[in-house]
């Protein structure tokens, strides 16, 4: 069961109507833990249904206002307001919850914690000559970059940006500047990068705010797929 037949046969709602036979009931809940964007569907119609209710009870109004006449609810979002729909809904929520609890967020904080020999590379700024070293790393992946600037006592701190091989900025760091350091480890956070030639161009910047350009490096980035 994938997401498109989902969201043309309508399997969310039908879900929480209870009008899926026991295998495509199975089957819902089986890509429901697969899928983020099913999942945030049902947790939305729980959160609205849960919300609808607390303000109905609290509202003075309500107890003055006779009941109408049951009605067929309209179609979308607003049938999730039926009573029927609540339990299931809070049901299938608290599952979510849970397995994000139990399973999703353990697995993360292990591998945060967990040590990592990641790939690296030293980049020397103001150091001409054609191309520059290679880092192959996994996509999605980050790695380090030991940038070395030559000191100069006219700085008070340093500006490294770094840019993509389309040429378009994808972040930047301010570096102090330390009379006996030359060289400074970047790590380079995990994302989604393309294969290619990057740049770090890097700015002094004085006690005075002026900035200026002292030097440019490159490296081959390879993602190895």
């Amino acid at each position: 069961m994938n997401h498109d037949m989902v969201v043309r046969q309508k399997m969310t709602e039908r879900y929480l109507l209870d009008e899926l036979d026991p295998a495509q009931r199975d089957e819902f809940e089986e890509h429901l833990f697969d899928c983020q964007n099913c999942a945030d569907d049902v947790r939305a119609g729980a959160i609205f249904v849960e919300k609808s209710k607390v303000v109905l009870a609290e509202s003075p109004a309500a107890a003055l206002v006779p009941a109408p006449a049951p009605a067929s609810p309209p179609p979308g979002w607003f049938a999730w307001l039926r009573p029927a729909f609540a339990m299931p809904a809070l049901a299938v929520l608290l599952a979510v919850v849970g397995y994000q609890n139990l399973v999703t967020y353990p697995q993360l904080e292990q591998a945060l914690n967990r040590p990592q020999v990641l790939p690296f590379a030293s980049v020397n700024v103001g150091t001409w000559g054609a191309g520059g070293p290679v880092i192959t790393t996994a996509p999605g992946k980050g790695f380090l970059l030991f940038v070395r600037i030559p000191p100069d006592s006219a700085y008070a701190r340093y500006t490294a940006d770094l840019y993509n091989p389309a040429g378009k900025l994808e972040w930047s760091l301010t570096i102090p500047a330390i009379a006996s350091q030359d060289q400074w480890p970047v790590q380079v956070p995990g994302a989604n990068r393309e294969s290619g030639t990057y740049t770090m161009a890097v700015r002094g910047v004085t006690a005075a705010g002026e900035s200026k350009e002292v030097g440019r490096a490159s490296f081959d980035l390879q993602i190895q797929k």
